[in-house]
């Protein structure tokens, strides 16, 4: 029985560990307008969603083609049992051109769902940088590049894509999607994001993939990247450029827009996209309000404020509302998290 003890305590102690380092920022932290993910996750007590209206348009290919999409991206993001650990939800819907070019060529139009893929990921490596800032004896260590930088952030993602989508995109069967996340923060203002997925493991539409993208912040409410994402099938490869900008309405609304040069097999064209990205931040800190003699104070000063403010309505309308920009220094906000 004792050992029993001993073991179960090991074991809450190990999963309390993966727990340590807090995911949630003051400021959210959109995958857009890019493809790739970010390795962290959003932190519990956030509910997120991303959002993104896009067109796609390529050249007609000899038989059968998809040259032109009209479609809406969303993903859900959130955490409920692990800072560490979040669960998303990712779906498209988009009406498609379907070309036939032979002697002639005709086309007609197809919509429904293209994508409805439930996932998790869990960052399995943090890594830790030096505080230069309090280097105060020496000028050339405090502005000296710390080489941690170049050891990237890790995390694992597997996901199962259903088949619950439209005729031209089903697949015959639920298929697996795994991969790796990996960040680097290069500085305060710079990260680099490299993404590898195996997708549709088990069916004939498999396919490997890499995506990698650097992002600048310019100030603390605006953003570019640049990025590449390859994919490679049994029939074709895909490749596709892409840069943009997102722009920070608030702490909780981030606006972004991209677009995107495609090569897809033997055709080529371009991809555009705007988005919102916005969370509803029902986040608690781990910590209690104490009184002087050790108990905790059920009610504070600033719940008795919250209190007076209403119900979940208004605090919902209320993130639409820009911030007083004389209200202090707001924190630095980036697209993906930093350090």
């Amino acid at each position: 029985m004792k050992k029993l003890v001993l073991k179960c305590c090991c074991f809450l102690f190990f999963v309390s560990s993966f727990s340590t380092y807090g995911q949630y920022t003051e400021v959210i932290n959109s995958n857009k307008p890019g493809f790739s993910e970010s390795p962290y996750s959003v932190g519990k007590g956030i509910y997120q969603f991303e959002s993104n209206l896009f067109f796609r348009n390529t050249y007609i290919e000899p038989t059968f083609s998809r040259p032109q999409s009209l479609g809406f991206d969303l993903l859900f993001r959130t955490s409920f049992f692990l800072e560490k650990l979040e669960l998303n939800l990712q779906t498209s819907y988009q009406r498609d051109k379907i070309a036939f070019k032979n002697i002639f060529t005709s086309h007609y139009f197809s919509s429904g769902l293209s994508k409805l893929t439930l996932g998790a990921k869990y960052l399995v490596y943090q890594q830790e940088y030096d505080d230069k800032s309090k280097e105060v004896r020496s000028w050339k260590k405090r502005h000296a590049f710390d080489y941690k930088r170049l050891i990237p952030s890790v995390a694992i993602y597997v996901g199962m894509n259903t088949d619950f989508v439209s005729d031209i995109y089903k697949t015959g069967s639920i298929s697996p999607k795994i991969g790796v996340l990996l960040q680097q923060n290069l500085s305060t203002k710079t990260n680099v994001i490299t993404n590898v997925f195996y997708d549709r493991l088990g069916t004939d539409f498999s396919e490997f993939s890499y995506i990698i993208t650097g992002t600048y912040n310019f100030t603390d409410r605006w953003s570019t990247f640049i990025e590449n994402q390859t994919v490679f099938q049994k029939t074709q490869n895909n490749i596709n450029l892409g840069t943009g900008l997102a722009f920070l309405y608030n702490n909780n609304i981030q606006l972004n827009s991209s677009v995107r040069f495609l090569v897809e097999g033997e055709t080529n064209g371009f991809y555009a996209g705007f988005g919102v990205s916005f969370r509803i931040d029902k986040h608690k800190d781990n910590f209690k309000v104490l009184d002087d003699k050790g108990r905790e104070i059920k009610e504070t000063p600033i719940s008795k404020y919250d209190k007076k403010q209403g119900g979940f309505f208004n605090r919902f309308f209320s993130i639409f509302k820009k911030k007083d920009k004389n209200r202090g220094t707001r924190p630095k906000r980036s697209r993906k998290k930093k350090n």
